[in-house]
Order: C-alpha cells, then structure tokens, then sequence
C-alpha cells in the first residue's frame, strides 16, 4: 500500500437509503430462493435440478444486485464508471457457487462436513463475484486492499454461508412458516451484506499528491446505473419468484385436482363442487363392474385400457356443457347444469349403454364391459351432495345389476331405511330361519378326498328375497350384529359337526370370523362353550381370519391366534395375499393353513403373473410348514395346472361343488365318496 508522503488517500462517505436498498435486495433474493429450495423438497413433479438452478441464479443475481447497489453507495470526489462485460462476468461466481452449495446442502441432511464444505464454496463464490466486480471499476482514483480486512471479509462470507444453510438445513421443516422464513431470509441478506461492507472497508482509494480533486464529496456514480443495477435485481428476483409460484401452483393444481390416467378432473374438484351452492338439474354415476377381474387376468395396463375406453367414448358422447370427472378407479360422473343439458345427457348416456352392451377388443381379447349408471334428478331444489348421495344409493342398493343400463334414483325403492330394515329384522331372521347356512367342499387335490367343508352364510329375506352376502354382512357389521351373527353360527356348525361325530364322520369346518371379533374374549368364551355343550373335538373347528383384521391389531391378534391353538382349534389367513403387509407378519402370527385369494386362480392357467404368485405363495407356505387352499377353482385346466406345479394345496371351488344346504350336501358327499360325481369340464 503506498506511503501516505506519495498520495492523498480519499475518504469515503456512504449513502444510508442506498446502503438499505440493497440489503432489502440481499433479503428478498434469500427469501426467495429459500421458497424455492422448499419446493426441491415438497415437489417432485419437476427435477429438483430446475428448483436448484432457479433458487441460484435468484439468489446469484440478488446477491450481485445488491452487491453493485452498495458500491454505488460510496461517495468519492472522483469520476467512476464500470467495464460492462467484467461486470456481467462477476454474476457467473455467484451463481454457480450457489447451485453447488444448494446442491450439496440438499442431500446433506445431518452431514456436517457436507454442510462445511457447501458453505466454504459458496463463501468463496461470493467472494469472488464482490472482487472481480470491484476490479471491473473504473475510477479516476486508484486502490489497494487492507489484507486484514480482505481475509474478514471472505471469512464472513464463507461462516454467513455456512450459518445460513445450516440454519435452512435444520429449519426446513418450518419453512412453510412465513415468520421463520422471513427472518431466516433476513439473517442471510444481513450476513451477506455484512460481507460486501466489510470487502468494501478493506478497499483505500487513493490518487497522485498533485492531482487536484474538483469533485469533493460527490457521489459520481451515474444515478443512471443505480437504477438500472436496482430495476435489473427486483426484476429478475420477481421474475424467478412469481415463475416459480406460479409452476408450483400449476403442478399442485395439476397432481391434486386431475386425473392422471384420463386427464379428467378429479374426485377433489367432484368434491369441491358438491359443496357448493350451484344449481344443478341431475347427476348419473358410471360404475365399471369387476375392474379387479380384469386386472388380475390381463395386469392392471389392461384394466386402464378399459378405463380409457370408456373416457374417450363419454367424451365423444356427452355434451359439452356437461361436467365430466373421474371420482375413483371404476367410476365416472357426470354433472348437468340445466334441464335442456339434462336432457342431452339422458339421451347420450341411452346411446353408451347400447355401445357398452355389445363386446369390444382391447389388446386382442374380445370382453364384455359390464357397467350400471346411476342417476338422480333434481326435482325438488336438492343441493348438489344430496344428489351426489341419492346416485350412490342407487349403485349400493342390494337390487343394483350391472347390465349396461340406467337406474334413476326412486326415493321409495333406494331410500336409506333399506339397511335399517335388515339391522332391525335380524333377530327374528334369526328365530325363522331366513338366516341359514350352507357348506362348500374342500378337496385335496393329490388324493381327490374331502379335506374340510366352509361354512357360508345367506339370508332369504321375505320381502326381498334372496340377499347377496356383500349386501347385508356389511351392514351387520356397521351395526355391531355380526357378533350375535357369528355366535349363531358357531353353534349351528357345532350341531352338525356333532351329528357328524356320532355318525363317525369327521368333517372339519371352518368359519369366518369378521374384524375386531377376532380379539374379543366374547369369541373364545362361545367357542368353548359350544365346544363343550355338544361335545365336540376342537380340532373339527377351523377360523378364517381376514390379514386386514389381523393387521388392525396385530399383537392382540397374536395373542388371539396362539390362544386359539393352545385350545385345540386351526386359524386359516384367508385372502392371503390381498393385503399390502402379508409376508412381514405371516411369521409372527401363528396360523395353521394360507388361503390363496380367488383372484390370483382367475386368470391361471393363462396368466404367467398369478400363475408365478401362486408357486411363490405355495412354495412360501410349504417352507413354513402350512397348509394351503386355493379357493375360487372352477376349471379343470386350473387343477391340471395346480397339480403341475405341487399335489399339496387344497382346492375349494365351482369346479367341485357350489355351496350347498345341509341336504344337499348329505347327497354331494355320499355320491362324491362312491365316485358318483361327475365333474363338469
């Protein structure tokens, strides 16, 4: 630095609002870049390289920004200017230096020496960006750094840094909160403004002894440049931040309230208007029938060919003013905002229903798409959720039949006392016998003997006949009287099982136990009852228990399952397979056979992919030591296939014998044993 005999050292006066403006730059480039770097974490729909490149090159040109803005602040009595192209080049710096450390600081959750590492890199690149632009000064004075305060100010640079990711890396979970957001964005552009100052400290211009200074305390920097350094950092920290809102807003609309497969809006935006207080004359609901068959036969690719089928022939079909969305995986509504549009789609949807009613191929496999529409009408002023609740009676009605045709809502035949009446009528269904059993055989498939038989329950109501077990076992579950339900059957199974004893026949039956039942210590204190009423061998009495009630509480279920063991009974896991945590508890709960789901034997022997599932489940089962039953049987090539890949599993199925009464039954098992049967290929 040279002698003060040789040159006149100038002094530096700063300007405050100047000085201010450009830390409010530094904070609101941090504030931004910290939303974007939010956005690496809470959004995937974008590479989190465009987040990263966008949150540094705001954070880069903020920085920069501000960094021309505070040199623009010092007052010198001499002329200044700056050379264009090394000034554009002092951005560079800063911009990389940044997208490393964000890079490096995003993948380094509790690692120090990555944290470190980032903030030293990106401290040297700011460093770097506030010294190369001061060397792209032009001044009639010249000047030389104070080595002390050159090393300060990288040091600040570099431990601003590393304090600000470091606080970003262990705050990220409050982020979203603005009041930590904005104050940790105001320590970053405070710490880096500190930097610049600090640099801009250790700077002493100086001119010749004889030059004479004309200007004294001028600010000679072109107001010009102050504007354009100021209008070029806001816009460009603006740009970035309103584009980057603005993608984040579209990739949220975009996930949350769309379809994937179809485009449609989706069950939210189905959501959001049937809360509302629009107007609507009707709503029809398309529901796809056995979408899982088609799934597990042809793979799920299959069951979206179906899906996408059915969206491009609504959209050729219902008119344009009618809203169309996707709710679920098998259903499609459709919503009309006026009479005339209710009309039009009464009448396309007619036309659907005849196109649907003949076969279509898809992938080369010719099928029949078996859907219902349901529709409900507003008449009355209803609100667009009682409609919406009206349709959807109308698909879970125990009369629903899915033959490609329209079921408008009747508020006598769908309203909602339906499942009341069952609820209210289930004792003395009980008392008459309109509940009742009936039993389906269980065969092993090397010996052709009977290995068992399932007790099944059924319900011939008087006023609606015949009830499906999908219909009403719900519904007595909803209302607590599948407890009573299942008493009733494990006594009625004991009966026969006890008539069978003093015939010397024994037949073991298994039950089906429902949910929460399972750890109830009401279902261990019927079954020994029972057990020892008609006195009867425990071993004859199998439980079938869903892995679903299992998971819902599996150490209870633990405790039930072994208790139930150390009695004498056998515990089956039915629909193994089905649930998503099979394997991690199959070895904690101790259960005697595996029941393979129907849908896995459905598209075997044609479907490599279940015929694959069943020789690892099979294979899984006979290394535990457990039995196996295959249920849902009901070709001969699925038994030539069974019994190709291992003689030991246990069928159940059509291909025997449907369930049948007790009389029926008697008959089965007397012409089975004589070699009677004949099975139907």
């Amino acid at each position: 630095m040279p002698s003060v005999d040789q040159v006149t050292y100038l002094h530096v006066e700063y300007s405050v609002p100047i000085i201010v403006l450009s830390v409010f730059i530094a904070c609101l480039a941090s504030y931004t870049s910290l939303s974007m770097n939010e956005r690496i974490v809470y959004n995937s729909f974008f590479h989190r390289y465009i987040w990263l490149g966008l949150a540094s090159i705001t954070m880069g040109f903020g920085i920069w920004s501000m960094h021309f803005i505070g040199m623009s602040a010092a007052m010198l009595p001499v002329d200044m200017s700056f050379n264009v192209p090394l000034t554009i080049l002092s951005v560079v710096p800063a911009i990389l230096a940044t997208f490393v450390a964000f890079s490096l600081s995003s993948t380094a959750n509790n690692s120090s020496k990555l944290i470190v590492f980032a903030g030293i890199f990106m401290g040297l690149g700011i460093s770097s960006m506030h010294y190369i632009g001061m060397r792209a000064m032009i001044s009639e004075a010249n000047y030389a750094y104070h080595f002390g305060y050159f090393i300060l100010s990288v040091l600040i640079a570099i431990i601003a840094s590393f304090i600000s990711l470091f606080i970003f890396l262990k705050l990220q979970r409050y982020m979203s909160n603005f009041i930590v957001k904005s104050i940790t964005s105001l320590l970053m552009g405070v710490t880096i403004s500190s930097m610049h100052y600090t640099g801009m400290f250790a700077i002493r211009y100086y001119v010749d002894e004889e030059m004479e200074l004309v200007h004294a305390h001028a600010h000679h920097v072109s107001i010009k440049a102050i504007i354009l350094g100021v209008t070029i950092g806001i816009f460009i920290v603006l740009l970035f931040s309103i584009l980057s809102g603005l993608l984040d807003r579209y990739v949220e609309y975009r996930l949350n309230y769309f379809d994937a497969l179809t485009k449609r809006p989706n069950r939210r935006q189905f959501e959001r208007l049937i809360e509302s207080s629009t107007y609507n004359s009707g709503l029809a609901i398309l529901h796809i029938h056995d979408l899982n068959k088609w799934n597990g036969k042809y793979g799920y690719y299959f069951g979206d060919k179906i899906i996408c089928y059915i969206e491009e022939l609504c959209a050729k079909l219902i008119p344009h003013n009618v809203k169309f969305f996707r709710l679920e995986g098998n259903r499609f509504a459709f919503f009309s905002m006026s009479n005339e549009d209710l009309e039009k789609l009464i009448i396309e949807l007619n036309h659907l229903t005849t196109i649907l009613s003949s076969p279509v191929t898809i992938d080369d496999q010719t099928i029949k798409v078996e859907t219902a529409i349901a529709l409900a009408v507003n008449e009355k002023k209803m609100t667009s959720k009682q409609l919406y609740e009206n349709a959807v009676a109308v698909l879970t009605h125990y009369s629903i039949r899915f033959d490609n045709e329209i079921i408008t809502y009747d508020s006598e035949k769908h309203k909602q006392t339906f499942a009341n009446h069952l609820v209210n009528e289930i004792e003395d269904a009980l008392l008459e016998k309109h509940l009742y059993l009936v039993y389906q055989p269980k065969v092993f498939l090397k010996s052709r003997r009977v290995a068992g038989l399932e007790a099944l329950l059924r319900w011939n109501h008087p006023l609606y006949g015949e009830l499906s077990p999908s219909v009403f076992i719900p519904i007595l579950e909803a209302s607590d009287k599948m407890f009573d339900v299942t008493d009733w059957i494990i006594e009625e199974v004991s009966k026969q099982i006890a008539i069978w004893q003093q015939e010397d026949r024994n037949l073991p039956v298994a039950i089906n136990i429902p949910g929460s039942y399972v750890t109830s210590p009401r279902l261990m204190g019927s079954l020994i009852n029972n057990v020892e009423k008609y006195k009867i061998s425990p071993l004859l009495i199998e439980l079938e228990i869903t892995e679903t009630s299992a998971v819902d509480n599996i150490e209870g279920a633990i405790q039930s399952v072994q208790a139930f063991r150390n009695v004498g009974f056998t515990v089956t896991l039915d629909d193994f397979g089905t649930g998503v945590s099979s394997l991690s508890y199959l070895k904690r709960i101790p259960v005697n056979t595996l029941k393979i789901d129907k849908s896995f034997i459905d598209g075997v022997p044609e479907s490599q992919k279940d015929g694959e599932i069943i020789k690892a489940i099979i294979a899984l089962g006979s290394s535990l030591h457990l039995s196996i039953v295959i249920e849902g049987v009901e070709r001969e090539e699925q038994v030539e296939y069974l019994s190709s890949i291992n003689e030991l599993p246990i069928i159940q199925g059509y291909y025997y014998a449907k369930p049948m009464n007790i009389y029926v039954l008697e008959e089965w098992l007397y012409k089975f044993q004589n070699g009677e049967i004949v099975i139907k290929h």
